[in-house]
């Protein structure tokens, strides 16, 4: 499975560092600035994780997060916020983040953990799926 993964973050120093590494990683990687650029970019091509920042202009992280479970269920979401509060962590399991990690990004352990769990979910429904579709829609 070749994973298509979107960073969105209004911070282009975060956005480029983000992508190099998942690139390198051998990730299709693709970038938005932002809420209304991401849905653009969703709308043309399916992402299998979004990794987004929280605090953007325009449509926020949490309105983004919102419209990507109501449209694109499959897709996994890593929220990302250097506003470390309550109501931002709770905004994230409200709206079915897959996580939320804290800035700064010093260290990217956390990060690369929350991708490989989104790709391990994935692989498991994708095999679901297979199943489903051998069986011929049986129950």
């Amino acid at each position: 499975m070749n994973t298509t993964m979107l960073i969105v973050d209004d911070e282009a120093e975060i956005r480029t560092s983000l992508a190099r590494r998942y690139r390198l990683k051998g990730y299709e990687v693709d970038v938005a600035d932002g809420g209304v650029s991401a849905l653009t970019l969703l709308e043309k091509k399916p992402y299998q994780i979004v990794i987004s920042d929280i605090k953007m202009p325009g449509i926020d992280g949490i309105e983004l997060l919102r419209r990507i479970r109501a449209e694109y269920p499959m897709t996994r979401a890593i929220m990302m916020t250097g506003y470390v509060t309550l109501e931002n962590g709770l905004a994230c399991l409200r709206h079915g983040a897959d996580t939320c990690i804290f800035k700064p990004l010093n260290d990217l352990t956390e990060m690369d953990r929350a991708v490989d769990a989104a790709i391990l979910y994935l692989r498991h429904w994708e095999e679901k799926l297979l199943q489903l579709k051998g069986m011929g829609g049986r129950q």
